[in-house]
């Protein structure tokens, strides 16, 4: 199986080549480049798998939620690719991958995934690790002032995503001793999101190019955000 993934959401760019179990990725944090690095990256990876696009067995992308801007580039680069090719996407929560990259990154089975939405709200979703070693949501993911989440059930939860950068003395409040620690720069990165997507390939859960669109959570984030990445 290949699939490329991309994300853009965030200050990080990315994108990750999957071949039949193997990832390759290229992964910058650059603000506010990512329109100029995406494409340079795709043509990257597949040159140096000697792959053409349409050999690709589908595409996915982070879809946020995530920079207004960031979330539209990934969802316009992959739908260019999919119309062209006539290719499938399976979109991934960029909650979802920050939930992994903390995973893989220092072990946390259970992740409280928070990205600073700015107008003083975060992007929020609680994931556990399943049985297959990936981040499934627990809940809904939301868009909501700190002070005013939800405890999680339970303790030994993880923090990590900007969100807990801007927001440490809310959120710490807010979740109280359920959470033992947290991590401020975790960031979603492709090599996740092509893990997340794969199984979702190939259970079928997967969406043909006009319907690759961005997720905001937040209704009237055209009219509000001005952020960039």
């Amino acid at each position: 199986m290949k699939l490329l993934a991309i994300d853009t959401a965030t200050e990080a760019c990315s994108a990750a080549l999957y071949i039949d179990g193997d990832i390759a990725q290229d992964y910058r944090v650059a603000p506010r480049e990512h329109s100029h690095l995406i494409l340079p990256m795709i043509e990257g990876l597949l040159k140096q798998a000697g792959l053409k696009p349409s050999a690709l067995d589908a595409l996915a992308f982070g879809r946020g939620p995530g920079s207004f801007m960031g979330v539209r580039i990934a969802a316009g680069v992959v739908q260019g690719i999919a119309y062209a090719h006539t290719l499938p996407v399976v979109p991934v929560s960029t909650l979802a991958a920050i939930a992994q990259v903390a995973y893989r990154q220092t072990g946390a089975a259970k992740v409280l995934a928070a990205i600073d939405a700015r107008m003083h709200e975060v992007y929020w979703g609680a994931y556990e690790l399943d049985a297959s070693g990936l981040m499934r949501l627990r809940g809904d993911e939301i868009v909501a002032p700190p002070s005013r989440l939800e405890k999680p059930g339970g303790t030994g939860w993880t923090g990590a995503g900007t969100g807990w950068g801007s927001y440490a003395g809310e959120l710490e409040a807010a979740t109280g001793d359920s959470v033992s620690e947290h991590f401020d720069s975790v960031l979603p990165d492709a090599q996740a999101i092509a893990g997340l997507a794969v199984p979702d390939y190939l259970a079928g859960r997967y969406v043909p190019a006009a319907a690759a669109v961005p997720v905001y959570l937040r209704d009237n984030v055209a009219k509000k955000a001005s952020g960039t990445v």
